[in-house]
């Protein structure tokens, strides 16, 4: 096949797929068989296979979610993502409607018209398109600036990576025809990202059975979903999204809210199909009341519905207030609520060390689910309520597994109620437990039954340890048959130890050895790092590193000398001292030693890049990213993960995204690859 031909049978297996996606999961109406999907992706697969030089961030093989990132960068909104008021009774959304009337003088001789749509409980977050393409995506954050989610964001199939144009698809009573709209040259478009119940559910199940702690809610799984930094772990979760509104349109207007809605359906935007268009505000509140009706049997969580004034000038003549639009209302349903008794507190451990508190309750219905458990957060919250064991409460749920103590009814008190302190000691391996803030942490980071999946893993990881070939899967293998019970029992592996283990070959068992063999001589922040000290990331494993030069340094050191350096505050500083202050840590740490782990002492860096600090953007190639950091490191420079003023020099690669745009509006100083290479002299 010729060369054009090739690239012209990519785009077109794109389109297809792409068009499959929207009948799929945004009109909920496939078109072809899973077996036929499946073939087309396969031969875009193989053709890209053959052909890297083709393969384009919106390509639907590039969902499946892409390598770590170490922290997120920031996008800066161009028009500001603003919060809702709330309306809890009618009373209030018709005060509402009178502001807005009188507000627009002359007041309108007919009722307002408004459009009016199901509050997803999820994470508001914007895309943005830029000639049709998917190109950024963040959180709405502060409403100024979010976070870049974009690779998470990809990950969601409801999320078209090229904007639809002249398809025709037929959805459950609906017809979209898309031929004769055009694509703005920009589009900012706002929506909520959720997770379904039926999801929440399985995946609350799969953590419990794995010791992990339960998600609240289904906007904490959501939210915690997509703030991953592995986008595979996202990938791996079936996040859904309605879009529900828009920021900067470009060479495009719209004269209702109505009208902006119907459009990003033609370009392929999933958007609630229990939208509707209400003639004044009474009828909103029947919008209201059935909503709420309907609520308990729909598949995502909803806590009221928002109304929106349907016509953009009046939108305009409105205006905002502080950090609300006053053409906009949040109107919210009564909580679901029952009153039990609390039998019991207990405490459970996370996979990062986190106590926490939950309340043991007499059997309730709430909102059509019998609960038990309810949680208590923390121990400023059972404080702050003043909840103790034998107390009367009331409980919420919003789709909640674990729904929460809401309030102590204290009248029903008999004198028999006991106050409850989380322990000073872990209730699973006896460590020292600290306080960080409002959360309570297991000190026993190393061996502590609950973390110590999470704790290899890290470990292991790429910018850690860099133990090749063992993967979150091995890891769980290992544990489970009890062949590890620390990081450091990975050193006391055999080939015999592998060999009896199911799925392992002695080709994949000796890869596996030789890597950990490998991983025995790392640099000093490296290790400092691996160890998973709470506070402690990369950039704070360098600079104990190089205020310490040893990991013996750091361990014979005290708060006052940690707090006397100038990166290190009061928690952090009380983190890394609790941390080489517990027996069991030391131990693993003097285990590691023993099994040949090479603890280096490292002298200060004066390279030529001594003082200067690099941020990459865009796909390099001549090396691969973490390559290039190490360059940098090892010439006594430092790499940064995201962007700010403090960047000496902002190395762009391939399509180099939002960080790029964000470095020229901060005047930073821009170098290509090969600007880079030479300040490096490679």
């Amino acid at each position: 096949m010729k060369k054009d031909d090739i690239k012209k049978e990519i785009e077109k297996l794109r389109e297809d797929i792409n068009f499959h996606n929207y009948s799929y999961y945004v009109l909920d109406n496939p078109v072809i068989s899973d077996a036929e999907y499946d073939k087309l992706m396969r031969q875009l697969e193989e053709l890209e296979a053959k052909n890297p030089h083709l393969i384009t961030p919106d390509s639907p093989t590039q969902r499946v979610g892409a390598k770590p990132l170490e922290k997120f960068g920031t996008i800066t909104h161009t028009m500001p993502m603003l919060s809702l008021k709330n309306a809890f009774k009618f009373e209030e959304a018709k005060e509402f409607d009178e502001r807005v009337k009188r507000l627009l003088s002359p007041q309108p001789k007919e009722e307002i018209e408004y459009v009016a749509e199901p509050k997803i409980d999820g994470l508001a977050i914007e895309l943005i398109y830029e000639d049709s393409r998917f190109t950024a995506g963040s959180t709405r954050g502060d409403g100024y600036t979010g976070e870049d989610v974009t690779q998470n964001l990809k990950t969601i199939k409801s999320i078209p990576m090229r904007l639809l144009k002249g398809q025709r698809a037929r959805g459950k009573g609906q017809e979209i025809e898309t031929a004769n709209i055009k694509i703005p040259s920009r589009l900012e478009v706002r929506g909520e990202v959720f997770l379904p119940l039926k999801a929440f559910e399985k995946i609350n199940k799969d953590r419990e059975k794995s010791g992990e702690p339960l998600f609240a809610n289904p906007r904490n799984a959501a939210a915690g979903s997509l703030r991953q930094l592995d986008s595979r772990i996202t990938a791996s979760r079936p996040l859904d999204i309605f879009c529900y509104g828009v920021g900067v349109i470009g060479g495009v207007k719209f004269t209702t809210h109505w009208e902006t809605m119907e459009a990003l359906k033609t370009f392929g935007l999933k958007t609630n199909p229990l939208i509707k268009k209400c003639n004044g505000i009474e009828a909103v509140l029947e919008y209201h009341q059935e909503i709420e009706k309907k609520r308990d049997a729909l598949p995502y969580e909803v806590d009221g519905i928002v109304i929106k004034v349907n016509d953009i000038e009046f939108q305009g003549r409105l205006g905002v207030i502080t950090r609300s639009p006053r053409w906009a209302l949040a109107y919210k349903f009564k909580p679901r609520e029952e009153t039990t008794k609390i039998k019991s507190i207990e405490v459970g451990v996370g996979r990062t060390g986190a106590l926490t508190p939950v309340a043991i309750m007499e059997p309730v219905e709430v909102g059509g689910v019998t609960v038990e458990r309810a949680t208590l957060h923390n121990q400023d919250e059972i404080d702050r309520k003043d909840v103790r064991v034998g107390d009367t409460v009331v409980v919420a749920r919003a789709g909640d597994v674990i729904p929460e103590v809401v309030m102590v009814i204290k009248e029903k008190r008999t004198g028999q109620e006991k106050t409850f302190k989380i322990p000073e000691k872990c209730p699973l391996c006896n460590s020292k437990v600290e306080r960080i803030g409002a959360i309570h942490f297991c000190t026993g980071g190393l061996s502590c039954p609950a973390q110590v999946k999470g704790t290899i893993k890290h470990f292991v990881s790429k910018r850690a340890m860099d133990i090749d070939g063992l993967g979150d899967k091995h890891i769980e293998q290992f544990v489970d048959d009890g062949l590890i019970k620390d990081v450091a029992d990975l050193y006391y592996l055999t080939m015999d130890n592998l060999l009896k283990l199911e799925r392992w070959a002695e080709r994949s068992a000796e890869n596996l050895m030789n890597a950990i063999e490998k991983s025995k001589h790392p640099t000093l922040p490296r290790l400092i790092y691996a160890l998973g000290i709470r506070q402690v990331g990369e950039h704070m494993a360098h600079v104990l590193a190089e205020e310490f030069g040893s990991l013996e340094g750091i361990i014979k050191t005290d708060k006052e000398i940690l707090l006397a350096i100038h990166e290190i505050g009061p928690e952090t500083a009380e983190s890394i001292y609790d941390f080489f202050h517990e027996p069991h840590n030391i131990k693993v740490i003097g285990k590691l030693k023993k099994a040949g782990v090479v603890f280096p002492q490292m002298k200060k860096i004066a390279g030529k890049l001594a003082g200067k600090t690099f941020l990459f953007t865009g796909a390099l190639t001549s090396f691969a990213r973490d390559e290039a950091k190490d360059l940098v490191e090892k010439q006594g420079g430092k790499a940064a993960s995201s962007i700010s003023k403090k960047i000496d020099y902002v190395v762009i690669g391939a399509e180099p995204g939002s960080k790029y745009d964000e470095a020229k509006r901060l005047g930073l100083k821009v170098i290509t690859e090969e600007e880079f290479k030479r300040l490096l002299k490679v």
